[in-house]
């Protein structure tokens, strides 16, 4: 059995790690564990390059714990045509090796960006606009946008599938 510890206590990054893993080593067995450890960001990363930052440094932080492979998972925001986009970057480390993947990402509505633009946590902000409570601890902004035909947990599943192709490609990237 291989132990994977995600760099969070949030409920939807550790499922969504645990559906990820299974798909793409289907023969394997995990244990997950969730911690919460320090991103090195702040708690709304701003941009790619923080938000892949925050990642890393999770990532890199939760090796504190033995495993056999470390995650990292950071929602960013950044200015893109006027709008502000949502976004999420994974980093997902393994006996030396790092990889990384990204979601897709969308646009989020004027008063949640708003908000966002005033310091507010997207998390909180999209609490107030939907009136909802501790949304990314279950749908997220991407689940509220779109009525739950996507949620937060597949929205990052995806981008952990994709992180994952160098672990079962290694002769092409390692």
């Amino acid at each position: 059995m291989k132990k994977i510890i995600v760099a969070s206590g949030n409920p939807v990054k550790i499922e969504s790690t645990k559906r990820a893993f299974q798909k793409v080593f289907p023969n394997e067995t995990f244990e997950l564990e969730g911690i919460e450890v320090e991103s090195g960001v702040p708690d709304q990363p701003v941009g790619e390059h923080e938000t892949l930052l925050g990642a890393s440094t999770r990532a890199q932080n939760a090796q504190l714990i033995d495993g056999d492979y470390w995650v990292g998972i950071e929602g960013g925001v950044a200015e893109r045509e006027d709008q502000l986009e949502a976004f999420a970057w994974i980093v997902i480390l393994h006996h030396g090796k790092k990889s990384l993947g990204r979601t897709g990402s969308f646009f989020l509505p004027h008063k949640v960006s708003e908000l966002v633009h005033q310091g507010v946590e997207l998390g909180e902000a999209d609490d107030i606009v939907f009136g909802q409570s501790d949304s990314k601890r279950k749908q997220g902004s991407v689940g509220l946008l779109t009525h739950g035909v996507l949620d937060r947990t597949t929205y990052y599943e995806q981008a952990l599938v994709l992180a994952l192709i160098p672990f079962v490609n290694e002769e092409f990237y390692f």
